[in-house]
């Protein structure tokens, strides 16, 4: 076992839906669906789109959590939910509330 194994975490646990719903009530317009949490973000135009696309996407890397992210046109729909646990875990909230710092 080299030093990269040994220094992995524990992965993340899933949320109950009562941990959930109440970290939702914090994080306006998102919503519980399929096993995570969605937002849809309205923008002026495609340009403001990807622009917030492209600040996600460094907010993800950084936090090492990646959504599935859907531009249609001027609006972008985001999920995220942590595969390996099956749901959403604290990861998703955390990330989701950077998200909505950069709104």
């Amino acid at each position: 076992m080299d030093g990269m194994d040994q220094e992995q975490s524990e992965p993340a646990q899933p949320l109950s839906n009562a941990e959930v719903e109440r970290a939702l009530g914090t994080l306006p317009g998102w919503r519980r669906e399929e096993g995570g949490i969605r937002k849809r973000f309205r923008h002026a135009n495609f340009r403001d789109a990807v622009a917030f696309v492209n600040q996600i996407a460094q907010l993800s890397e950084l936090a090492g959590h990646h959504p599935d992210i859907d531009i249609r046109w001027r609006n972008v729909i985001v999920f995220l939910t942590t595969h390996e646990a099956g749901g959403a875990t604290h990861l998703d909230l955390e990330l989701a509330r950077q998200i909505e710092d950069v709104e």
